[in-house]
């Protein structure tokens, strides 16, 4: 890191202003259903109490148009207390005099969390003034939100213009390690498995990575564009008709490179993808004109199996399938067990939050793999190459 880190701090007494990610699923009831993110802060929050910090936590939860209740983050507070096993205190606003005396009533080694940023749009607009009141909170800035790093908000970006001191938390750092680790000095053999719905939410990441690959293993919808530049017929699956040139381009750009790009050859389809529906596993040159792919099959995964077990560095990002309806969530899952088993053999393996990390807890398989990022766009976004506003904001070592 060429960026300060909460390890170059004074924290003692100080009132460290850290930015969370506790962007968490809550169900009807207002509870946590998924707790990862506020674990895997966890680290930070508990360095900074041990030495005598005065914490005060903010964070987003969801899309909010202004106030709700569904979208407070105090259900969040009682979760976090339960974890560290000691008082969080919680203020049901993010700036203002109330927010103002209950930070000031803050000893050492006491906590606070403080309610959802994005009640004020200011937030996301990276308003001078909103952030200003937010550093006006803290001596010190602490990152640790790396799910939204790729966001030049005001508790991200601007609140970096009026605080001295601005540093990388733990999990930040993590995060940064394992993905920079992955794009600079790989092992070899590295693979990237990219998958999902469109092509078009993956053209960068794709071109960047053709540059440091050795294979690159492509499943999911955008699977079907591919095809279709090569004049396949994909019956009713989906398609990006104005990025057939582009899948052509990529193709050939493998070519040259010497990459190994490895497409299906056989699918599951459907007439849609429902639970109820009635399956059928085609090779990629039958597929149905009534029907569509819906999952990688059988034959694929063999192929894709035999190309991770060389891997020695493996980066994932996008589900094999519509792994929300089970019957088609088998190709996923099968992935994150293949990874899971050349990880225990030694191999390096990264999961770029979203949808994949969603398939990796399904599985059950979380603590299997090397690292699975809280950050989908943000990962993302690195794996494109482009620099994280929130990281670039951080001080200078």
């Amino acid at each position: 890191m060429e960026k300060l880190t909460i390890d170059d701090l004074q924290l003692k007494d100080k009132r460290v202003l850290v930015r969370v990610d506790f962007n968490v699923p809550l169900d009807k009831k207002c509870e946590v259903t998924d707790d990862r993110r506020i674990v895997e802060s966890l680290p930070t929050i508990n360095k900074i109490l041990q030495d005598g910090g005065k914490l005060i936590l903010m964070s987003h939860l969801g899309r909010p148009k202004g106030r709700t209740q569904e979208l407070s983050l105090l259900p969040v507070a009682k979760r976090l207390e339960k974890l560290l096993g000691k008082p969080v205190k919680f203020v049901n606003d993010c700036i203002g005099p109330e927010v103002e005396k209950a930070v000031s009533g803050l000893k050492s080694g006491e906590c606070l969390l403080l309610e959802n940023l994005r009640f004020y749009p200011e937030e996301e607009k990276n308003n001078p003034e909103f952030a200003k009141k937010l550093a006006g909170l803290g001596d010190i800035y602490i990152n640790d939100a790396f799910g939204t790093a790729h966001r030049a908000h005001a508790s991200t970006e601007g609140v970096t213009k009026y605080i001295q001191q601005c540093a990388a938390g733990y999990l930040m750092q993590k995060e940064l390690k394992y993905l920079d680790m992955a794009l600079s000095h790989p092992k070899r053999p590295f693979v990237a498995i990219l998958g999902g719905a469109k092509i078009s939410g993956k053209i960068d990441v794709i071109e960047n990575l053709m540059n440091k690959v050795d294979a690159l293993l492509i499943g999911g919808g955008m699977s079907f564009t591919f095809f279709k530049s090569m004049g396949k017929e994909i019956g009713k699956s989906l398609l990006e008709p104005d990025k057939i040139d582009m899948a052509k381009e990529i193709l050939k750009q493998a070519k040259e490179k010497k990459v190994n790009l490895v497409l299906p050859v056989d699918v599951v389809v459907a007439a849609g993808a429902t639970d109820d529906a009635a399956t059928k596993i085609v090779g990629i040159d039958n597929i149905p004109p009534d029907m569509q792919g819906l999952d990688i099959g059988p034959k694929t995964l063999d192929i894709f199996s035999a190309e991770l077990k060389k891997a020695k560095t493996v980066v994932w990002n996008g589900p094999m399938g519509v792994f929300e309806v089970k019957k088609f969530a088998t190709g996923t899952i099968r992935v994150a067990e293949i990874l899971a088993g050349i990880t225990q053999n030694g191999a390096t393996t990264i999961v770029g939050g979203g949808d994949s990390a969603a398939a990796v807890t399904q599985a059950g398989l979380e603590d299997k793999l090397t690292h699975i990022s809280t950050g989908g766009g943000a990962s993302l976004e690195f794996l494109e190459g482009k620099v994280l506003p929130g990281v670039a904001a951080l001080t200078d070592k």
